[in-house]
This record gives C-alpha cells, structure tokens and sequence, in this order.
C-alpha cells in the first residue's frame, strides 16, 4: 500500500477524505474503475470506528465489534468479488445477541435460524406474531429493494432513473410507510400494548439507528430487527475488525490508489478550474495541497461547516443545524480469565436498567487473534450525550470518568458475574478519546439516527449542492454499520462515474 507522504501540491481524478469502511469502500471501487484516487486519512492506520488497538497482548475493537454483508449476496460479499478479492474469515453469529432486559426473566436470545428465533420470540412476547409478520413482509421489500442499488434521496434525473427502476409493486406498497415510525408497526398490528416487546425493540433499535422504537423509520428498523436471522446474518472477524479494513486496502492498492496516512485535512476549497482543492497537515506538520476534480467526504456531516467555510451555503449550513447531535459513547475496554465468564458466554449481549445506560457488550472468542489462550477481551459500550464530556476541568473529567468506569464495571457484574478482581486489563474511552481517534466533532458515533424525518427519501442526499463534492457514509443512506456506509460508498460511486459517462455495477 502507497502510505508515503503526500507531495506539497499534487493533483488527482477523485480524493477521499476519511479512511474508514466508507472511505476505504469509495477508494478501492473507484480506482478499480481506472481513476487516479487519493485516500487521506488523518490517523495512523484505517478503518476509523472499525478500527483496533493494541495493549500488550490484547487487540481490541475500536467500535464495531460485528459485520453485516458477508453472506452471498451481501453488500460486502459483492464487493470483494468485484475487487477479486478474498472475503477476510469470519464465522456466522449464533445468536446474534442475547438481551437480558433486566426484568428477572430468562434473557432472549436471537438465533440466527428464523425458525428457532420464531420459537424464542413466541415465547417471551406471546401474541406478537402480527408484528413480526408484518416486519417481515416490510424486510423482503426493502431487501430485495437494497439489492437493486437504488439511488436515495434523488437530487437529478438519473438518480431518479435509478430509483425508479429499484421499485418493484411490494415497494410502492411498503412506502406507504416511509413515514412511520416501529412504534406505528405495534399499534397497527395490535401489539402496542406488550410492554416488554417493546422494551426489547427499543433496546435492540438504539443499536443501529440511535433511536427508540417511536423514532426509528419503520421501513429501516424492519430490516435491522431481521438482520441476525438467514439468509443475512452478523459475522465475527477473525483476527480483529481491522481485517476489513486491510482487505480494503489491499482491494486499493491492486487497483493502483494510495492511501495517505497522517494526512489530516483542515480545509476544503472550490476551484473554478480544477474542480477542488484541499489543504491540511501531512507526517511531521508538514503542509500540503491536493487539487482533484472529484470530492468525497466521509466526515460527519456535523464537520462541514469547518472544513467549507464560507464556501457552504447558507441554506445547506441551516440544514445541517437543524440536525440533532448524535450519541457519544463511552466505552470500557477490559481483559479478564475467559474461566471468569460463564459457561457458554455468547459473544455479544445486552443489558437494560443500569447506569449509566444499558450496556451493548462484545467478548472475544477463543483462538480468534484477540487475547492469548484461556483469556478474553471484553468490550462494554454505553451511549451517552457527547458535549458534556468536554466541559469542566481536567479533575471533573477525570472523577466523572472513573464514576463511568465503575457503574460499567457494575453492569458487568450484573450480567456477567465479573468482579474488581478478575480484571486483567481495564481502560475507559470518552468521546474526548473518539474525537481524537476518529477527528469526528465530539467523538460523535453513528450517522444523524433514522428517525422517519431523515430516513430514505427525506435524508441527506450524497449529491451535494456544490459541484463535485460528495457525501458518504453513515450521515447519508441508508445509515451506519459496516454494511450501511459500505452501501453509501457504492452509492456515490455510482453516481459519481456515471457523470463521467462510466458504468459501476456489482453482480
């Protein structure tokens, strides 16, 4: 891979500003196709929230902790047989996740078999088989919709062309709901009242979308509640996450782009000629120039007035502040004795009713590359208002860290029986510690939440106002997770070649 330093002034067909999944995604597809691209990351390696660390022997997962897209068909299945690529190793997840609700009853466990998870669902939330059926009817629309490589929301005529030809009659059907919310799909099909359903999708929901049930757009919730059932399906990496990534790279430097390492971009400038150019600090501080016909930003979208300046308009710039801020995170990264876990622990659970919010937690298996044998990692997440943590003095901050650590610590207990003792290693990330890993505003994580006003049709479009430059990846269609902005990626893609009269397709 090309990571050397970045000429002073240097000119491409296509820059990427962002190195994660979506990032990576754009670049390679892009080079593949025959244009000069240059991917600029500001870390020191890729992946972004799909990203890992080290400590001692111990690998950990930056955020994403579990791929979507891998089963044939999948978006990243397509992906790297159109790079020529092997698929990184992973292996199926069953369950998917098992979530204890924190109300004394068995926790619920979701199968990867639909039958058995028919079972499982039957059992805790009897009655609710409308519900779901009606779920699932909206999923094999939509899926079979996704597939098609629509192009949302359509800014011109051939995005337009090419969302109508995605329609097929169960479509126009199911976007007779593109403005209801999941909430809307309990009270349609007369399970409003199950207080522990929706407990459940309110905690499964916030995962992929940030929002609880009565905020999510029916139409994307139906297909993040279908996702751990075949033919789709999560995946846990061998290795780590980073894997992804460094396929990734490997699809772009076969293709003949480059990725700049330590190259962070601190303006984005339009040129009447050359189409853009970009400013920022390369390895050392030193300054460096890139001028390219083609943008695309994979930043928040929180971080464009920043990086635009003057030249964001008015009206875009209203739009972007009419957005609500999106979750932080914080995050204990632990390693303890795997005999310390219970017999059979799955790698992923959730837990309701602990402070300081209900926790999402991943563990490493055995042999898969990320603790040395008879150990585990243990990664404990919980969403939390990001600004907050970047007020006060360092003492407040260091106080209120450690009161995080350990409630989470606590949750730990609660769920997995882990006390003070069996910690190995222990460490707690902030958003303070996400803005600076990632360079998102606040260490904001996921896209804008799909809420109904912003999903699908009425979102922010990848097409922007301003003349070759592109958005991409979780702040656009269809949302966040590997197999979201890897989707957007493809998006852009597209649209972008074919105003240079070139033709993307994936089998």
């Amino acid at each position: 891979m090309a990571q050397s330093r970045l000429p002073p002034q240097a000119t491409c067909d296509v820059a990427v500003v962002g190195a994660g999944i979506a990032g990576l995604t754009a670049a390679a597809l892009l080079a593949r196709q025959g244009l000069s691209v240059e991917l600029l990351e500001g870390h020191l390696q890729s992946g972004g929230c799909a990203g890992t660390f080290r400590r001692g022997a111990y690998t950990f997962d930056v955020g994403a902790t579990q791929v979507a897209g891998l089963e044939p068909g999948g978006i990243h299945s397509r992906l790297f047989r159109h790079l020529g690529l092997p698929a990184p190793a992973a292996t199926p997840l069953d369950p998917g996740c098992v979530v204890d609700l924190g109300d004394g009853e068995p926790p619920i466990r979701l199968w990867r078999d639909p039958g058995r998870w028919q079972q499982e669902r039957q059992q805790h939330f009897p009655g609710s088989d409308p519900f779901w059926n009606l779920c699932d009817w909206l999923h094999q629309a939509s899926w079979g919709f996704a597939g098609r490589d629509p192009v949302l929301p359509p800014r011109n005529l051939w995005d337009l062309g090419q969302l109508i030809g995605s329609l097929r009659p169960g479509n126009l059907a199911s976007g007779l709901l593109v403005g209801a919310s999941v909430a809307d799909l309990l009270q349609l099909s007369g399970c409003a009242d199950n207080q522990r359903l929706r407990r459940f999708l309110d905690l499964q929901l916030r995962l992929y979308s940030q929002e609880p049930a009565d905020r999510t757009a029916a139409l994307y919730g139906a297909t993040v509640l279908a996702m751990a059932q075949e033919p789709q399906g999560l995946w846990h990496l061998e290795g780590s996450m980073q894997a992804l990534s460094s396929a990734l790279e490997q699809g772009l430097t076969a293709a003949g782009g480059s990725l700049r390492l330590r190259h962070r971009v601190s303006r984005l400038r339009p040129e009447q000629v050359s189409g853009w150019n970009i400013q920022g600090q390369g390895p050392g501080g030193r300054p460096f120039q890139l001028g390219c016909r083609d943008l695309i930003c994979t930043a928040p979208p929180q971080a464009l007035p920043a990086l635009l300046g003057e030249a964001l308009p008015a009206g875009y710039q209203r739009r972007l502040q009419g957005f609500s801020d999106p979750s932080g995170a914080l995050v204990l990264y632990a390693a303890v004795a795997r005999s310390a876990l219970p017999a059979g622990c799955p790698a992923h659970l959730q837990l309701d009713g602990t402070e300081p919010g209900s926790l999402f937690v991943s563990i490493s298996r055995e042999g898969d590359g990320r603790a040395p044998a008879g150990e585990a990692t243990v990664i404990a997440s919980v969403f939390t208002p990001a600004r907050p943590w970047f007020d006060g003095d360092e003492p407040t901050y260091q106080a209120r860290k450690q009161e995080a650590l350990a409630e989470i610590q606590a949750g730990l207990g609660q769920l997995l029986g882990l006390r003070p003792e069996h910690y190995r290693h222990s460490e707690l990330a902030t958003p303070r510690g996400f803005a600076h890993w990632t360079g998102r505003p606040f260490g904001f994580v996921g896209g804008l939440g799909q809420r109904p006003s912003r999903f699908g049709p009425f979102g922010l479009a990848s097409r922007t106002p301003l003349p070759g430059f592109w958005l991409c990846g979780d702040g656009i269609h269809p949302g966040e997770g590997t197999a979201g902005v890897s989707l957007s990626a493809l998006m852009v893609c597209r649209q972008l070649l074919a105003g240079r009269g070139l033709n993307l397709a994936l089998a």
